[in-house]
């Protein structure tokens, strides 16, 4: 399970240890987002999240902190990107470009990637909002789950890198 700010390379890195792991990728906001940016009901969503994490193997990106103690309670491994505010906010303007008119690949068709005031002031202020509450409860998983927490790119490359030379042995 991969869990940190919007721009913090969740997905990027779910995709990435899904190729590695051989372990089926689900990218949280393909499911929750309908076409034209609808939000899933959420008893229909806690219906499905419950369903993706019955399944024996998976890699799940995504924070939607109602469902995250159905992901956490089956997660055997929990990556929580700590990435510093300035380069979530430079992610997120430069997918913006990157994917103008366009959906992204961890996203439902009919998303075209967009940016507005709300979007951006939430991931300004994930540090203070969501960061706590989510240290927290992974303070309280360690002693059942591996937790990891990476806080910058080399960090990231290098559990990937770990994950990579295991996966050889």
């Amino acid at each position: 399970m991969v869990v940190g700010s919007a721009g913090a390379g969740k997905s990027t890195l779910v995709q990435r240890l899904s190729e590695i792991l051989n372990l089926p990728a689900i990218h949280l906001d393909k499911y929750y987002w309908q076409p034209g940016w609808v939000a899933t009901p959420n008893e229909e969503w806690d219906r499905l999240v419950e369903g993706m994490v019955k399944e024996p193997r998976w890699i799940i990106d995504g924070n939607y902190s109602r469902t995250m103690d159905l992901r956490l309670a089956r997660a055997d491994m929990v990556i929580y990107l700590d990435i510093p505010r300035w380069r979530c906010m430079y992610r997120i303007f430069k997918r913006r470009i990157m994917y103008h008119k366009k959906s992204r690949p961890d996203m439902n068709e009919g998303c075209q990637e967009k940016i507005d005031l709300p979007f951006i002031k939430w991931v300004w202020n994930y540090p203070k909002r969501g960061r706590l509450g989510t240290l927290q409860k992974l303070e309280q998983m360690r002693d059942r789950t591996n937790v990891i927490i990476v806080r910058t790119p080399k960090e990231v490359d290098a559990l990937i890198q770990q994950i990579e030379d295991k996966k050889r042995r």
